[in-house]
């Protein structure tokens, strides 16, 4: 599997564990490579003791323990009880790892995706913080000329909506319309698709590099607001996934993303939501 141009190996020894990858996922399966992600899927008895310090709980759906050598993920869901479902267990580097899955709960041969979301996110969000890039919350578009427009904003700011409104114009790829990865390749800042959509299932395992940044608001008339170097960091943390429990992960996070408005110019869209947003964008694009 590739995402962002890594490449994630999952296999298994396990009698009757058979993987399989599902939905949308499937775009990013690849041709075989030399894997940066090496993950071992295995049948367990879940019903352990946990060791080490919590270091961060969502509630439900999970919880993230360090144990000094690696890291460990329990998750759990109220219709099941409280042994996990599946625990991941993952080097300090987040490059080698295992995921358990509890026998009881998974009827025998049926065809299982080991990284089901959130985990396939949470494994990516803390390889990116090894100082390799940020998951942002954006809609991703590449035009027909390789310019890579990046729509930041929280859930209800409009992302799906002009994710809409640009599928339909020709030459035009939506990578994602919910979850944009960002990394630095060369001399180019690019954005490459998710498998993380949103409502409307919009993700393609493409890249582009990005040649604006636009903060989503919603408007009486389509105008652009620029916006200062500072300013815009701020809303692009605000809209990022960093591993908040890791002091380096932040760290590294900030000073990337400083990089990215010092380099990118952003703006506030104020947009109305209809083809005529699209049309504006393109138009500025012409005389930028």
């Amino acid at each position: 599997m590739n995402i962002a141009d890594f490449t994630i190996s999952i296999f298994s020894n396990d009698t009757g564990l058979k993987l399989e990858i599902e939905g949308i996922t499937k775009k990013f399966l690849g041709a075989r490579a030399e894997p940066d992600v090496r993950i071992q899927a295995r049948w367990g008895d879940l019903n352990e003791k946990r060791g080490g310090e919590k270091i961060f709980d969502s509630g439900v759906p999970w919880q993230l323990y360090d144990e000094g050598l690696s890291y460990r993920f329990y998750f759990t869901s109220p219709t099941l009880g409280p042994v996990p479902y599946k625990v991941a267990s993952f080097d300090r580097e987040f490059t080698s790892g295992e995921v358990y899955l509890h026998h009881p709960y998974f009827p025998l041969r049926q065809p299982l995706y080991p990284l089901e979301y959130p985990l396939d996110e949470l494994l990516l969000v803390n390889l990116l913080a090894q100082g390799r890039g940020v998951d942002v919350h954006a809609c991703g578009a590449s035009d027909s000329k390789g310019n890579g427009h990046l729509f930041v904003g929280q859930s209800g700011a409009g992302k799906t909506t002009l994710a809409r409104l640009w599928q339909n114009q020709s030459g035009i790829t939506i990578l994602s319309d919910d979850r944009i990865i960002l990394r630095q390749g060369g001399t180019a800042l690019w954005m490459y698709g998710t498998p993380w959509h949103g409502e409307a299932e919009l993700a393609s395992p493409g890249r582009a590099p990005i040649t604006r940044v636009y903060f989503l608001s919603k408007g009486i008339k389509n105008e652009l607001v620029p916006l200062s170097k500072s300013d815009a960091a701020i809303r692009l943390f605000a809209c990022s996934f960093p591993p908040y429990y890791s002091r380096e992960g932040l760290d590294f996070t900030l000073s990337f993303l400083e990089e990215v408005v010092k380099n990118i110019p952003c703006y506030e869209l104020r947009f109305l939501p209809d083809e005529r947003a699209v049309e504006f964008i393109l138009r500025r694009e012409c005389y930028a």
